[in-house]
């Protein structure tokens, strides 16, 4: 009796944020962060926990091939869903539906072989296929906080304590089960009272931590938006000036030095081509400023045409090679616009700051790296000053 209660509240809880899932991914945009598999998942599960409460113990009927195959579809969405969270576009329903036949028909196939020599071989089917499931996902998670999900090491962590929890138990039913058969699924056992037990405060404890990671998300690209320039998706001032902060604050942070560009005749190329082309003559610009320069310097856009490296980690030789190989390659570098049969080519002229050791030296240095940048203007453009 307590164990059905159990069930009942867990299924109360998987169907309540099914719901609650699937009216936040109505308001996010794009891939919707996986909730909409996620809720999918719950109710999967909720469905198979109440079939299981209408069944009222181990049986073979249509209903008990359905309850097992969503038992085990269930996680395979929270899968699916975690890979839309991180971005990757994947399908739901196609894949559930093939595991659920291919799930069934090994059911029936096991039902007409296995189980007249051991009773009870669908129900260690079912645990040890979960068992699997659950490993692979534990063994993802753990890979995911080393490479795609590095961001979030302590929910990750997390998550693989109690996606572990679950493989852990599964494995001790299928024990259970090869060596109790059927009695060992008698759902007021005191092992089977502990799994509803584990299985509940999962279904209190996951769905508001996965809320907290879509929170986190949007929190961090909001942040991000702040950050950039949305033209080009490089750094604002404020972008700068929070990765100076970041870097400087480290031990082995050495001086840094500023590059300041500025696309020559640009207003011409407004003028002549349209804002359209001159915002293409940005992006382009941009892009080669991006790919020339080291994975670790910063990459700007402060103004119209004005754009900003930070070289870390160098000296001044270094930044000046670094310079001259931008004025190059955006020299060379034509321009493809539609309705011009020619390829435009544009030019820069870039100011270097002398070294500055601090946040607080970053005004300084676009005061320094301006003035040669001006001077460079004077002496004919398209050419590298230092100040």
């Amino acid at each position: 009796m307590v164990a059905s209660v159990l069930v009942g509240m867990l299924c109360a809880h998987l169907l309540c944020f099914s719901v609650m899932f699937l009216l936040i991914s109505r308001r996010l945009p794009g891939n919707r962060m996986g909730m909409d598999y996620f809720a999918v998942g719950n109710l999967l599960l909720a469905l198979a926990y109440i079939l299981q409460l209408t069944e009222g113990g181990p049986a073979w009927s249509i209903m008990s091939v359905l309850n097992h195959s969503l038992t085990l579809a269930s996680p395979i969405a929270y899968w699916l869903g975690a890979m839309r969270f991180f971005g990757h576009s994947v399908r739901l329903w196609r894949p559930l539906i093939i595991f659920c036949v291919s799930y069934g028909g090994m059911q029936v196939i096991a039902q007409w072989y296995v189980v007249p020599v051991m009773p009870a071989a669908r129900y260690a089917m079912l645990a040890a296929t979960a068992t699997l499931l659950f490993f692979v996902m534990t063994i993802t998670v753990l890979y995911g906080v080393r490479t795609f999900a590095r961001k979030l090491y302590g929910e990750m962590i997390f998550f693989a304590f109690l996606i572990g929890g679950i493989c852990v138990l599964n494995a001790l039913k299928f024990l259970r089960i090869l060596d109790g058969g059927l009695d060992a699924l008698h759902m007021d056992s005191h092992f089977q009272m502990i799994f509803y037990i584990y299985m509940s405060t999962l279904a209190t404890i996951v769905p508001p931590s996965i809320v907290w990671l879509v929170l986190r998300r949007l929190t961090d690209e909001l942040r991000n938006m702040a950050a950039r320039d949305p033209l080009t998706e490089l750094f604002n001032r404020r972008g700068l000036l929070d990765a100076l902060q970041l870097y400087f604050s480290t031990r082995k942070a050495t001086p840094a030095y500023l590059l300041l560009m500025d696309i020559d005749h640009f207003k011409l190329i407004n003028d002549t081509y349209g804002h359209k082309a001159g915002d293409i003559v940005i992006c382009h610009v941009a892009d080669v400023l991006r790919s020339t320069v080291r994975g670790g310097d910063l990459t700007g856009r402060i103004g119209g045409e004005e754009f900003v490296a930070i070289c870390l980690e160098t000296n001044e030789a270094g930044t000046r090679q670094l310079a001259e190989r931008l004025r190059s390659a955006i020299e060379n570098h034509g321009i493809t616009i539609a309705g011009l049969d020619l390829p435009l080519r544009c030019s820069v002229t870039i100011g270097v700051s002398p070294a500055f050791y601090g946040v607080n030296g970053l005004e300084q240095a676009l005061h320094l790296a301006d003035s040669a940048l001006y001077k460079g203007k004077a002496a004919g453009r398209n050419r590298v000053e230092i100040a």
